[in-house]
């Protein structure tokens, strides 16, 4: 029965279900609730998981996998092409730096050369998976810090194929290396001439660009138009598993491969319904690998080798903290955003279990320094998270940028009459425009190193997640008229304006929207003002389109006008029947067919009245 399949998914499901929630009861982040559910249900605490917990991690590894597809749908590829410096520069800088280091301490205790590069280049590795969840819960992801974090952590995907290719050759210089051990599941390219791999690997490449471009979306398109949900489900789950085999297939990183198809289906129509419909499989299977990290953690080695755990354990916490630190300081990134950084990626990832494994079924290593370096890695992955809370709450709020500084700045903030949240391409905009009409606004932001830059340029810019109350009332919310919220994440929006209709109901709130949907579900909250970043500007360019054919500026004018009354009124009407997808469709019909023939009738009378003019 304890070997049961449905004994052990009842097991994983119940620790996750109990230790998350009293994780973030505790005010910890879910990922430290998952990795202490993995503790206590594996072999060497309760049990309940057996010893061959490493399958479980190789299948909960694909919820990296699915992390990364969804990232890369989140990146259009100009965007993800603009970011080729910072990627190529951090991440280079810091694989190269912690290598080094690593390999001159490790050689210099007497390893060969060849277990210390190996040892090395996992080292130099962080967790994907663990960083980018912190990230995304503490909704950092658009900040420099999350930013410089994604840009190293996408280099050591990439990097990560060229260290599997250099393990073997690290065997063959091996004086003790044998094929005792095997080498575990080959690729069909292993057999071909270095030259013919290379070509394959890069025709992979190209075959997911293609295929997502030429075939996926065709083929999303017929499985839409049977309106049969699971089977889009079905498709969405299939592009993944799809991307990933041929990746590995060809011996390259699934994950990578994964994000590459992402990125490639990032402005396609279905972007938004497949981050819908994989993200609860992600969530879990995410928790799922979390927790195998946990179990896996081997407490018979930690007691054999105590000190000399410890010690490796502390030792990469340092030496990739310091290479971190140094690689903030050369891209002139602030204290409180080094800091994050330095912290974030301090741990081994989980790639370097696969590594670790290759290099030990090479022969590279033995089954001490292996067994050593699994239980060092899980243990960095577990301390991650602890090790962002200390610096959260004790020394970020000594060391980092100032939230709001003391007294002159409290006095002028709350003098307001207006708080604008997020100064971004959007509320820079709106901030200069509210400038030069002689109306000064407290500006909130919640990265550091922009609001530095702001500060120099004459904004009285105030750094800190405005989401805090303390925050608002030191920024002099009780004293404010209106709050304009310019946040370019919708879930924030939503979970600010609940907060602020609840705490405030006084203030006037304008939020900022990217389309319709998100504009749902504000007005369900009672948000009546709302501006949606794709309306006017859109406008604006038929608007130009009708005046360069030759249509009366002012007509168009007053066009542009009533077409953006109608579609608002619209906008509140078709509000309710959005949970409804058959009598939404129905109704946004009617709808725009109703705007089209009253805009219709508006053109006519005012091509009438011109006329007579």
């Amino acid at each position: 029965m304890k070997g049961s399949i449905l004994f052990e998914a009842i097991v994983f499901l119940s620790g996750a279900i109990i230790c998350v929630p009293i994780a973030k009861k505790l005010g910890l982040s879910s990922v430290l609730g998952y990795l202490l559910a993995g503790i206590l249900i594996g072999p060497y605490v309760l049990g309940f998981v057996g010893e061959e917990g490493e399958d479980i991690l190789h299948f909960a590894e694909f919820g990296v996998v699915m992390m990364l597809f969804l990232i890369g749908l989140e990146i259009e590829p100009k965007n993800f092409w603009s970011m080729r410096k910072t990627v190529v520069g951090m991440g280079s800088l810091q694989v190269i730096g912690t290598t080094l280091l690593s390999y001159l301490f490790f050689s210099l205790i007497g390893m060969k050369w060849q277990v210390a590069l190996t040892i090395s280049m996992a080292i130099a590795l962080s967790s994907t998976a663990i960083t980018l969840q912190n990230i995304k819960e503490k909704r950092l992801l658009n900040t420099t810090y999350g930013a410089s974090s994604f840009s190293i952590l996408l280099f050591q995907d990439i990097i990560v194929i060229v260290m599997l290719a250099v393990i073997p050759l690290l065997a063959s210089a091996h004086p003790t290396a044998s094929d005792d051990h095997g080498t575990g599941d080959p690729s069909f390219l292993d057999s071909l001439p270095i030259g013919l791999q290379a070509l394959s690997v890069l025709l992979s490449v190209v075959v997911v660009v293609l295929a997502g471009r030429y075939l996926v979306v065709p083929v999303l398109r017929r499985v839409a138009s049977t309106r049969v949900r699971e089977l889009l489900t079905a498709s969405s789950l299939l592009i993944v598993l799809g991307i990933s085999f041929l990746m590995e297939l060809v011996g390259l990183s699934p994950a990578l491969g994964a994000f590459l198809g992402g990125v490639v289906l990032a402005t396609s129509e279905f972007k938004h319904e497949l981050e819908s419909t994989l993200e609860p499989f992600k969530g879990l299977l995410l928790g799922l690998f979390f927790m195998a990290v946990g179990a896996s953690i081997n407490f018979i080695v930690i007691q054999e080798y105590p000190l000399t755990i410890s010690g490796l354990v502390l030792g990469v916490i340092i030496l990739k903290g310091i290479v971190l630190f140094i690689v903030g300081s050369v891209f002139k990134m602030k204290m409180d955003q080094k800091l994050l950084l330095t912290i974030g990626l301090a741990q081994i990832g989980e790639f370097a279990f696969v590594l670790l494994s290759f290099a030990f079924q090479l022969n590279i290593l033995d089954s001490a320094q292996l067994d050593m370096m699994l239980v060092a890695t899980a243990l960095t992955m577990t301390l991650a998270p602890i090790l962002e809370i200390i610096n959260e709450r004790l020394i970020l709020p000594r060391i980092g940028t100032q939230e709001i500084e003391k007294r002159p700045i409290d006095h002028i903030a709350k003098t307001h009459k207006v708080i604008l949240v997020g100064f971004g391409h959007f509320g820079s905009t709106v901030g200069r425009f509210l400038r030069a009409s002689g109306v000064e606004a407290t500006i909130l932001d919640h990265d550091s190193n922009r609001v530095d830059l702001l500060r120099k340029m004459g904004f009285q810019v105030y750094y800190g997640d405005a989401t805090r109350l303390d925050l608002l009332e030191s920024a002099g919310i009780e004293d404010t008229k209106i709050l304009v919220c310019a946040i370019d994440d919708p879930e924030i929006s939503v979970e600010f304006a609940k907060t602020l209709k609840e705490k405030y109901p006084h203030l006037k709130l304008m939020f900022r929207a990217r389309n319709r949907f998100d504009a749902y579900e504000l007005l369900d909250l009672g948000i009546e003002d709302i501006y949606r970043e794709s309306l006017d500007t859109s406008v604006k360019m038929a608007s130009d389109v009708l005046h360069f054919m030759g249509f009366r500026k002012y007509t168009v004018h007053r066009q542009a006008q009533k077409f953006i009354q109608y579609d608002e009124q619209s906008l509140r009407r078709l509000s309710k029947s959005k949970k409804d997808s058959e009598d939404y469709i129905f109704k946004a019909r009617q709808e725009m067919e109703q705007q089209e023939k009253q805009l219709e009738e508006d053109l006519k009378r005012g091509i009438i009245s011109d006329d007579k003019q």
